[in-house]
């Protein structure tokens, strides 16, 4: 009974992987007959798990979706990353995950044999997270469930917009595909009343159900990566400014992410940078990176911007006066 039991779950394990197994195949693996295999996959459709068979040469069994979730059957990789992809999860940007991460996080730690979680813990303990600057917003879950749920389905979507300047529009798009850049999610969809393709920030969404009808697929443009990056970089930012740094654009955009905005080529020693944020705290961020790579730049606008830009500059002044040089850390590369 227990090799039985034992070469069940084997079998299991060999069926949760998205593939056509053979009666060949999985005797080989198993080390049974295919007879077995046949009354082994009998056994577990009596236990509710819907195992389905095709015939023919490029035939062979599926495990198919069931009414409830099968115990998942982890290999060692695969549990550290699961373990590691929750505890990610419980502190990232997708409110409404948190408690459900922490409760599948402590029922996988629970089973976890003894070596799996010492080298989670170890990654753990060694590890430093870094808390963000709070302006990132937050994502709710079940937004994105609607919005990808759209995209699978091709089924047009009707949400209530709100843009960089407050203010709030109705769209009726054709969903395609979501975007993750860094804590940030993104839309891209073909606006219908517009006629054009749009990108849309996931957290100025608010989804309305149910979903328009089903539509055809267009095919995405050539240039939908670089549309992207110009609408995540400025476009859709509540303060933008152009900032003119005096180096040559190569320069420039081989030392900063493009998610940090756009760059314009002036001549060979100029360009311009055209960034943008939510804040002009966070914005001040963003251009600090430039003289952290020792550029030289000059700032005219926003208003707000070149204010706090004088404040900090004052309190950097007021911090080194009389200052003596202390030990601190050496930040490698």
């Amino acid at each position: 009974m227990l090799e039985t039991s034992a070469r069940l779950l084997r079998l299991l394990s060999l069926l949760q992987i998205p593939r056509d197994w053979s009666g060949t195949d999985l005797a080989e693996r198993l080390e049974v007959s295919t007879r077995t295999v046949r009354n082994d996959i009998e056994r577990l459709r009596h236990l509710g798990y819907p195992v389905h068979a095709t015939r023919g040469s490029a035939g062979g069994y599926r495990l198919g979706a069931g009414a409830s979730l099968p115990p998942l059957l982890l290999d060692d990789e695969e549990a550290v990353a699961v373990t590691v992809g929750l505890r990610t999860a419980a502190g990232g940007g997708i409110a409404g995950v948190e408690e459900t991460s922490l409760r599948a996080l402590g029922k996988l730690e629970q089973v976890l044999p003894n070596r799996l979680r010492r080298r989670v813990n170890a990654l753990q303990a060694y590890t430093v997270v870094v808390p963000g600057d709070g302006t990132s917003p937050r994502v709710d879950a079940e937004t994105l469930t609607v919005i990808a749920a759209s995209c699978r389905d091709h089924e047009r979507l009707r949400f209530d917009y709100r843009d960089h300047n407050r203010g709030d529009s109705r769209r009726v798009v054709e969903p395609y595909q979501l975007v993750n850049w860094g804590r940030r999610w993104y839309l891209i969809a073909f606006d219908i009343d517009r006629s054009d393709w749009r990108t849309f920030r996931v957290d100025r969404i608010t989804p309305k159900t149910p979903t328009g009808p089903r539509f055809t697929p267009r095919e995405l443009p050539e240039d939908m990566t670089d549309r992207v990056t110009c609408g995540v970089s400025a476009a859709a930012w509540r303060f933008r400014a152009s900032v003119t740094v005096h180096a040559p654009a190569e320069f420039l955009s081989a030392r900063i992410p493009p998610a940090a905005g756009t760059i314009e080529a002036i001549d060979d020693t100029t360009c311009v940078l055209h960034t943008g944020a939510d804040t002009p705290e966070a914005l001040a961020i963003n251009i600090g990176q430039l003289g952290m790579h020792g550029i030289e730049f000059t700032v005219g606008d926003p208003p707000e911007l070149v204010e706090l830009l004088r404040a900090l500059a004052d309190r950097y002044l007021r911090a080194i006066a009389g200052a003596t040089r202390t030990n601190t850390p050496t930040i490698e590369g």
